[in-house]
């Protein structure tokens, strides 16, 4: 039985619903870019723009309180301090530019500092992931759980390569590739952190991890990890994810093997 979706989760699926649909429009439109010469970089940002300005006209008319921060433009301070909306409006830039649908919105309900609602919709595929503290981790009506594997050698990993020129670690980012692949069933790289932390909620990966990340990037994908019963931290074992944007999320029972095979 599908589970009933609290209020406030109802708002959220509900703005990621209305970007979605202009963004599925434009997703269909990209081939066509490929080949124009105003380039399709443009249009994406224009993409952006426009889904982000959706979700904050559907969030401020239901929550009109709540502050805003957000990945393409400044934050919007909310007269109730201690609920923020964090956004990116569209996870996974580069694979809709190619044409690739696998991209998500990304919703998260900050309370007091701290992740307690979150909602991943990937409009392509028609995959809404969502959870709220205490209530569980849902895909569609579906209950979630992380993947029970117990063994390295049966897990699959999911990571973000670092952009050129941002990552002056790009040495240990692959020793820690290698030390990943060595022992488990390999390593995956989907180009984007909201789906990814999703698909670990969803078992179909059994860890992830990533540094150089926004909030935005992970706010709501730490809420449905959390929820379909995975553990989430930084890569120094604390829980300031959304401070330091290094993030390590796996299964209860592989978050400590993935957490030392990456240190």
């Amino acid at each position: 039985m599908a589970h009933p979706r609290s209020a406030l989760l109802n708002v959220m699926t509900a703005a990621a619903q209305k970007a979605a649909r202009r963004m599925v429009r434009d997703f269909g439109e990209v081939e066509n870019l490929q080949v124009s010469k105003k380039g399709p970089a443009d249009f994406v940002s224009i993409a952006d723009k426009k889904a982000e300005e959706t979700l904050v006209k559907e969030l401020q008319k239901a929550r009109p309180d709540y502050g805003f921060i957000l990945e393409e433009n400044d934050a919007i301070e909310g007269k109730d301090s201690s609920n923020t909306w964090v956004i990116d409006p569209l996870d996974g830039t580069t694979n809709f530019l190619h044409g690739i649908p696998h991209f998500a919105i990304s919703i998260a309900l900050v309370r007091d500092n701290e992740p307690h609602a979150g909602v991943v919709y990937n409009p392509v595929t028609d995959e809404m992931f969502w959870a709220e503290k205490g209530q569980g981790a849902y895909l569609n009506g579906r209950r979630l759980r992380v993947s029970a594997r117990g063994h390295l050698s049966e897990c699959l990993f999911a990571t973000g390569l670092p952009f050129l020129g941002v990552d002056k670690d790009r040495e240990r980012f692959l020793q820690r590739i290698d030390a990943v692949t060595s022992v488990s069933a390999g390593v995956r790289r989907f180009g984007s952190a909201a789906l990814d932390l999703a698909y670990v909620a969803a078992a179909r990966f059994d860890g992830f991890w990533e540094s150089g990340l926004h909030a935005w990037d992970m706010a709501a994908g730490v809420v449905l990890v959390r929820e379909a019963g995975g553990f989430v931290t930084d890569m120094d074992g604390k829980r300031r994810m959304l401070e330091n944007g290094s993030i390590v999320a796996a299964t209860d029972k592989m978050h400590p093997s993935l957490l030392k095979l990456i240190k």
